[in-house]
């Protein structure tokens, strides 16, 4: 659920209720959102705090921009695994949020909409989608049909129904997403790739590759053309593309894309940047999947210490990391480093999803797997036991 959009938020304040504490405030806020932005979380959180804290000295227990400041604090946390942290503070500021600007604020459906990708990150679909759909209906009477918020609305509900295999539904909600930005973008604004890239994905999960080609190459044209041929947002859209290719097999066409990818990325953000990760990720798989494991390996390497560094040990990112890494390495039986990777992404995953979690159940499947590979099957039994009942079970956490 990490394609989800959420909202920070940072209030514009006319110039006549602008003081110092309020000017304190806002750079605060500002600070961090800079931060996060570059994926610098832990300053992002210190920022965030130090806004908190001027925000209630200054401005008092409900004020809207303390609510403001818990939001954005709350999508911090969610990206750290820490859900219920980030619960807490959601519904503490859309209980300010509503006594202050009322129930159908548009600002009560973006921390609505914040709540329902909390719910979708923690496997309760249900209540994401209730939350999801409360959010479009607010969005549609505050801000009306047309707005960007509400094609922001009909694609987190369909991403949703996309991971439910809901897809026909999911098709025609980023559809109309799609009509709405191009109205109101135009249909060569960078904004327009959001719907775009989501329903290109969409088709690409069904195997309708002939359909999600061109869509991938007018994100790249929009976003080349908009935003420089060395801009991130280049890089991510080569990715797409070459992921395309990899999955059809085109090997040839895709290892140029990624190894361009990666250049841009590198050259825009450093080598180290969390935004690397995807590329490297990607890439080791185009390699796996040809059983080119050497050179699969390092890529795997560096994206898990990029995580490492950039997210702390505990952070879910990591988890993807490690069970990557361990996959690979059971496929070179080197069984030993392939067990103490899936342990460790275990640990991770049960602590920030919940026992209980279908991302879970893919790291004790992936793991029994490892087992019955070793000759250990009464120890995979219990695993594969657990991850059915995770599955049976549905919902998740």
């Amino acid at each position: 659920m990490t394609r989800l959009a959420v909202a920070l938020l940072c209030l514009a304040l006319s110039p006549a209720l602008v003081s110092a504490q309020d000017s304190l405030w806002e750079k605060y806020m500002a600070a961090g959102a800079e931060s996060y932005g570059k994926g610098q979380l832990a300053e992002a959180e210190k920022m965030w705090l130090a806004a908190r804290k001027e925000a209630e000295s200054s401005f008092g227990p409900d004020d809207i921009r303390l609510a403001a400041t818990l939001t954005n604090l709350a999508e911090l946390y969610r990206r750290q695994g820490k859900y219920p942290q980030a619960g807490w503070l959601l519904r503490r500021a859309l209980g300010i949020t509503k006594k202050a600007k009322g129930s159908h604020h548009p600002q009560v459906a973006s921390i609505v909409n914040n709540l329902g990708t909390l719910y979708a990150t923690t496997g309760r679909m249900d209540a994401a989608e209730r939350m999801f759909r409360r959010a479009l209906i607010l969005r549609e009477r505050t801000l009306g049909p047309d707005s960007l918020e509400v094609a922001s609305s009909l694609d987190n509900l369909a991403l949703l129904y996309h991971d439910e295999d809901h897809f026909q539904d999911a098709v025609q909600l980023h559809r109309r997403a799609l009509a709405i930005r191009e109205r109101a973008l135009g249909p060569s604004h960078p904004g327009v790739t959001v719907s775009l890239t989501h329903l290109a994905s969409l088709y690409t999960d069904l195997g309708r590759y002939a359909e999600a080609e061109p869509l991938y190459r007018r994100i790249l044209t929009i976003r080349q053309s908009a935003l420089g041929q060395d801009h991130p947002d280049v890089a991510a859209a080569l990715d797409a593309l070459a992921e395309l290719y990899r999955k059809q097999g085109k090997f040839a066409l895709a290892e140029p894309l990624y190894k361009q990818s990666l250049a841009i990325k590198e050259k825009a953000l450093g080598a180290e940047n969390p935004g690397l990760v995807p590329t490297l990720n990607e890439a080791a798989l185009f390699y796996q999947a040809q059983g080119k494991y050497a050179d699969a390996e390092p890529l795997y390497r560096r994206a898990l210490t990029i995580n490492e560094k950039t997210f702390g040990p505990n952070d879910p990112e990591l988890a993807k990391s490690l069970n990557s890494l361990a996959e690979l390495c059971r496929k070179e039986s080197k069984f030993g480093e392939a067990e103490s990777l899936y342990k460790r992404a275990l640990a991770i995953g049960e602590k920030s999803y919940g026992a209980n979690h279908p991302e879970v159940a893919s790291l004790l499947e992936n793991y029994a797997v490892l087992l019955h590979q070793m000759g250990r099957e009464q120890e995979a039994a219990p695993l594969e036991a657990r991850a059915r009942a995770i599955r049976s079970n549905g919902s998740g956490n």
